[in-house]
């Protein structure tokens, strides 16, 4: 897997760096952030979506970013489709 770096928090500081990257070959974006705390959590798993079960799958994980990083998830989902249609 090749990922290509699309930015970072902008006010990141030590031990903080929320971070985006873009995986081109399988068409996903890479996100790391903050973990949330137990109630976002749960919050997040108790919404229910028709035809998908209530939870949060075992391979799957809650992560926050802050909206300060939304250009740089703009600039990511630029590229995945800029892959797609090339």
């Amino acid at each position: 897997m090749s990922l290509r770096f699309i930015g970072i928090d902008p006010n990141t500081g030590q031990g903080e760096s929320p971070t985006v990257w873009v995986d081109e070959s399988k068409g996903e974006l890479v996100i790391q952030g903050w973990k949330p705390d137990t109630s976002t959590e749960a919050e997040c798993a108790s919404f229910e979506t028709p035809g998908h079960a209530i939870g949060i799958p075992a391979h799957e994980q809650v992560v926050r970013v802050p909206a300060r990083m939304a250009g740089i998830l703009r600039e990511a989902c630029d590229v995945l489709e800029r892959a797609e249609l090339g």
